[in-house]
């Protein structure tokens, strides 16, 4: 078995994605941008946290789960952080093994699988959008509304951070990684047989949510080169700035968020 890995990043301001491939596993995070000046950006957090997995992940004995908690909970005293007042992160891992591919979500970073026989199979974690928050509608109106990106949808945005703080990593709420290893136990994960599978994406919210708006469907993506993958970025966004510069279209908190994805392709030796 031979493997192909394609890959493409597009900062946004933030530059808070981070991505590591391994001979046998992709990384993806996707830092929270802290909308509320009193909190702290992401940037260190995920750093850590990427240094910290690529370590570990290629240990087949390990669980994911286990290796991303115990990466939060290194995190959690190189960092000094504590929760409910740290930066988090959106994770995806995939791990390829002599014959199984294994792949978690913990947040709204996505894994999508296409199988040999045809399918293509999405895997990302809604349990935050799920809570529908009031704070969540308010936010979709204000962009409705054409009122996107101005001082009162920031300080929209700060109120509706400040409640999904009070739901984050409960049984009532959502999980994320942050300052609570034991988060990582709830992340979604999923295995499948090697000889199943054709191709593996993981990519952000930045690009998973924006790709299908150019027509793209993810078998297309999947069989891209890493300069047809920059240029898809580039592309979403061009039509960001372009066709929805407001978040009309496609609510989103930021214009332009961070964009991440990278591609593994499964051939026969």
């Amino acid at each position: 078995m031979s493997i192909t890995v394609e890959t493409a990043q597009l900062p946004a301001s933030t530059d808070e994605d981070r991505l590591v491939v391994t001979d046998g596993a992709m990384i993806v995070l996707d830092g929270a941008t802290a909308h509320d000046p009193a909190m702290p950006s992401a940037g260190a957090y995920v750093d850590f946290l990427a240094s910290d997995l690529v370590q570990s992940i290629d240990d087949e004995s390990s669980p994911l789960a286990d290796i991303l908690e115990q990466s939060i909970a290194r995190a959690v005293d190189a960092l000094g952080i504590e929760p409910g007042i740290a930066p988090s992160s959106t994770v995806a891992l995939v791990r390829i093994k002599p014959d199984t591919v294994d792949a978690l979500v913990l947040g709204d970073s996505s894994v999508i699988v296409g199988l040999r026989a045809g399918g293509v199979k999405v895997h990302t974690d809604d349990r935050l959008s799920q809570l529908q928050l009031p704070e969540a509608d308010l936010y979709r109106r204000f962009l409705a509304d054409g009122q996107g990106y101005s001082g009162r949808h920031r300080k929209v945005l700060q109120e509706l951070q400040a409640a999904e703080r009070a739901r984050r990593n409960r049984p009532d709420g959502y999980w994320i990684a942050e300052a609570e290893p034991g988060a990582a136990k709830h992340a979604l994960h999923v295995r499948y047989p090697l000889a199943e599978v054709a191709w593996v994406i993981a990519a952000t919210d930045g690009a998973f949510d924006l790709i299908p708006t150019l027509g793209m469907r993810w078998p297309e993506v999947a069989h891209m080169s890493t300069p047809q993958l920059a240029q898809l970025l580039r592309d979403v966004h061009i039509w960001e700035a372009q066709a929805d510069p407001d978040g009309q279209a496609l609510p989103r908190a930021k214009r332009h968020d961070d964009k991440t994805i990278a591609v593994m392709r499964f051939a026969s030796s």
